[in-house]
C-alpha cells in the first residue's frame, strides 16, 4: 500500500519566539515529512486555498495526508521538562513536612533502593513514563537510580513509548545509606560507562538519524555531597574525553545542603566552584534549583553557558526557598522548568508554569511591594509574563538541554515535537464549567475574524490552558512526527 510522504496539519498555531513574545497564527499549514521533521510552514491560509497552496508546493492528493484541527484546538511545541526523578514518582505526595536532607533519608532513598529489583522497575516504569507523556512532555530529563540494570529498563521503556529524553544513572558513593550506595568510585564509573554505551546502542527512532536520537545519556553526579573527590575526578576525565555528553546535577537547593557542601570542599570558594573545579560546568550542563547562588556563582554559570532548571513546585513543597529566576534571566542565564517529581507533586509542566508564576510574584511582592514600573525587557522583581512562562517550558528548556536547534519551537528543519491542545470541551477545562466563551472555540475554523481579534482569542485559549488546563486538554502528543500520547491516542 502506498503511504503518503507528507502529513500537513491545518489550524491555529501558538509558537514561542522570545522571552517576551510568541506568535499566534490562524489558518496555518505545517508540513511534516516521513522522518518527522518540519519541511515548511505557511501562515494565514484560508480553507478555500489549501489545495492551491499544496499544489504550489508540488504536493498532490496521493502525496499528502491533511489533518485539520477542530474547533477550539491549536498546535504548540511540546513541553521540555529539564529536571525530574522517574524512580521517585511512586512517592508523589508524601514527605512534604520534611526539608531536603531529611526527606532524602526518610522517603526518597528507601523508595529508590527498590529499583535494585529489575522486575520492580519493569512493573512501575511504564505507567510513570505514560504519565509524563499524557501531560504533554515530549522531552524529559530523567534521573534514574544508581542501579545499572534498572536504568537500562527505564531507557528501554522511554524508547519504546517514543518519548525524547535525557536519562542518567546516578553517581553516589558517599553520605548515602548503607543499603543505597555504590561500593566504590571505580564501580560507579564503570557502570556509568556501560550505561552510556547502552543508550548509544539504541536505534535513533523515527528520525532514522543517529545525530537526532530519541534518547541521550547524561552524566549524573547526584550532588556534590554524595560524591567523593575520587569519583568527581573520574567523572572529570570521562566528560573531558566526550564533549557530547550532557551533565546534570543539583546545586544550592537547600541552605543546609549548601553549608554541608562547603564543609566537604573547604578549598572551593563556593558550591558552583566545586563542580567547576572538576570540569563539570559547561554549555550542556543542567543545574537543578540554584536557589541560593552567590553573585560570583551567577557570573560563573553565565560564563560557562550552563543551564538552570527552575523547579518551583518542589522548592515550595520542601521549603527550600524561591529562586530569583527574573534576576538570572536579566543576567542572560539559560533557564528551563522542571517538575522535580517527587519533590514536586505533579508530572505536569502546566503545574510547573503556574508555580513559576507564583514564585515570581512572591519575589516581586518582597522586593517591589509598590509595583514600581520595571524596565521593558527586564524580569527581576516582577511576575513572569505568560510569554515568558511559555518560553521557559518549551524553547528555554530546549536551550538548557542544548537541543534548541532541533526542538522547543515549531520551525522548518526542526523536529515535529508538538501538542494539539483541545480547549473545546469546557467540561474538561478544570474547575469552571461554562466559563469558556463559545467564540473562543471557533478560532481554528473561523476565517472571517480579523487578524487582531483572532490573536486575542488564541491568547485567551493559551492562558486558559496554562492556568486551568490539564492532561484532559492534551489531545495529541507528537515526538519526531509520531503520535505517542494524548486523549486521541488513548
Amino acid at each position: 500500500m502506498f503511504t503518503p510522504t507528507i502529513t500537513v496539519y491545518y489550524g491555529s498555531l501558538i509558537n514561542p519566539t522570545t522571552l517576551t513574545s510568541y506568535e499566534t497564527v490562524t489558518g496555518c499549514l505545517i508540513a511534516v515529512n516521513a522522518h518527522g521533521n518540519i519541511d515548511w510552514i505557511i501562515h494565514d491560509v484560508k480553507d478555500s486555498s489549501i489545495q492551491e497552496t499544496l499544489l504550489q508546493k508540488g504536493l498532490f492528493d496521493a502525496d499528502v495526508t491533511i489533518v485539520p484541527l477542530q474547533e477550539g484546538q491549536f498546535i504548540m511545541p511540546g513541553f521540555v521538562d529539564t529536571h525530574t526523578h522517574a524512580p521517585q514518582v511512586p512517592n508523589t505526595g508524601t514527605g512534604y513536612q520534611s526539608e531536603l536532607l531529611d526527606w532524602l533519608e526518610n522517603f526518597t532513598f528507601p523508595m529508590e533502593a527498590n529499583f535494585q529489583d529489575v522486575d520492580f522497575a519493569k512493573k512501575v516504569y511504564p505507567s510513570i513514563i505514560k504519565k509524563f507523556i499524557a501531560s504533554g512532555t515530549t522531552t524529559c530529563c530523567y534521573y534514574g537510580t544508581l542501579h545499572l540494570e534498572s536504568n537500562k529498563v527505564l531507557t528501554d521503556i522511554v524508547h519504546s513509548l517514543g518519548q525524547r529524553a535525557l536519562i542518567g544513572k546516578c553517581n553516589m558513593d558517599r553520605n548515602c545509606p548503607s543499603y543505597y550506595i555504590e561500593p566504590s568510585s571505580s564501580r560507579s564509573i564503570s557502570d556509568t560507562q556501560a550505561f552510556i554505551s547502552y543508550v548509544r546502542s539504541l536505534a535513533p527512532g523515527p528520525s532514522n538519524n543517529p545525530g537526532n536520537p530519541l534518547i541521550y545519556p547524561v552524566v549524573t553526579p547526584r550532588f556534590a555531597i554524595s560524591c567523593t573527590n575520587e569519583l568527581l575526578s573520574s567523572l572529570k576525565t570521562l566528560v573531558h574525553l566526550d564533549t557530547r555528553l550532557h551533565i546534570q546535577t543539583h546545586i544550592s537547593e537547600n541552605m543546609k545542603e549548601v553549608e554541608y557542601t562547603k564543609e566537604l570542599y573547604p578549598d572551593c570558594e563556593h558550591y558552583a566552584g566545586v563542580y567547576d573545579s572538576y570540569g563539570l560546568l559547561r554549555n550542556n550542563t543542567i543545574l537543578a534549583h540554584a536557589i541560593w547562588l552567590q553573585e560570583k556563582e551567577i557570573d560563573l554559570v553565565k560564563e560557562r553557558e550552563v543551564g538552570i532548571s527552575h523547579c518551583p513546585t518542589s522548592n515550595f513543597n520542601l521549603r527550600s526557598g524561591i529562586a530569583p529566576i527574573g534576576k538570572y534571566l536579566d543576567r542572560g542565564v539559560k533557564i528551563g522548568l522542571g517538575t522535580d517529581v517527587s519533590g514536586g507533586f505533579s508530572a505536569s509542566m502546566l503545574v510547573a508554569m503556574r508555580n513559576a508564576s507564583i514564585a515570581s510574584t512572591v519575589v516581586a511582592l518582597q522586593n517591589n511591594p509598590t509595583n514600581a514600573p520595571i524596565k521593558e525587557g527586564k524580569f527581576a522583581n516582577r511576575q513572569l509574563p505568560l510569554a515568558t512562562l511559555l518560553y521557559l517550558a518549551t524553547k528555554g528548556g530546549a536551550e538548557v538541554c542544548v537541543l534548541d536547534q532541533q526542538i522547543g519551537s515549531l520551525e522548518p528543519g526542526k523536529s515535529f515535537d508538538a501538542l494539539i491542545v483541545d480547549m473545546s470541551n469546557i467540561s474538561s477545562t478544570s474547575k469552571w464549567p461554562g466559563d469558556v466563551d463559545p467564540a473562543l472555540r471557533k478560532i481554528s475554523t473561523t476565517t472571517s475574524s480579523s487578524r487582531s481579534s483572532s490573536r486575542a482569542i488564541l491568547e485567551g485559549l493559551l492562558e486558559k490552558f496554562v492556568f486551568c488546563g490539564d492532561d484532559r486538554n492534551v489531545f495529541a502528543v507528537f515526538v519526531q512526527g509520531k503520535l505517542i500520547g494524548g486523549t486521541s491516542y488513548a
